[in-house]
């Protein structure tokens, strides 16, 4: 069994991060103030750190492309990722946080069976 796998749960704790940290930029308080998240800005540590968990997590989904019994996980999770990115970028703010909410809980889903996948394997 590929350690590759293993990252599944630290994504899932950075999926939970990625929901909370949209609640506050892109969250009903936010809305409720006709606010727009863009004039909020992320200091610059944490735009980088999100920027390169995003990559590596992309990275990390099209690896499982490559494992036999990843497979199936990795092209559902770029799916979600690839259908909720189109629609938030065609979709008004309102609606950014149903979209983000939902793809964060489809793909927090996938990663959860996969973990648990890969825990019976072992």
């Amino acid at each position: 069994m590929p350690l590759f796998l293993l990252f599944a749960p630290l994504f899932i704790v950075f999926e939970l991060w990625q929901l909370v940290i949209s609640e506050r930029y892109v969250g009903i308080k936010q809305i409720e103030r006709n606010g727009d998240p863009r004039t909020l800005g992320l200091s610059e540590v944490t735009a980088f750190c999100w920027s390169m968990a995003i990559f590596a997590y992309g990275l990390w989904m099209a690896g499982l492309l490559f494992l036999s019994f990843g497979r199936v996980h990795g092209l559902c999770l770029l799916i979600v990722s690839g259908l909720g990115y189109a629609l938030r970028r065609n979709c008004g703010i309102k609606w950014v946080l149903v979209v983000l909410t939902f793809e964060g809980a489809l793909r927090i889903g996938l990663l959860l069976s996969l973990c648990i996948y890969v825990w019976r394997r072992l």
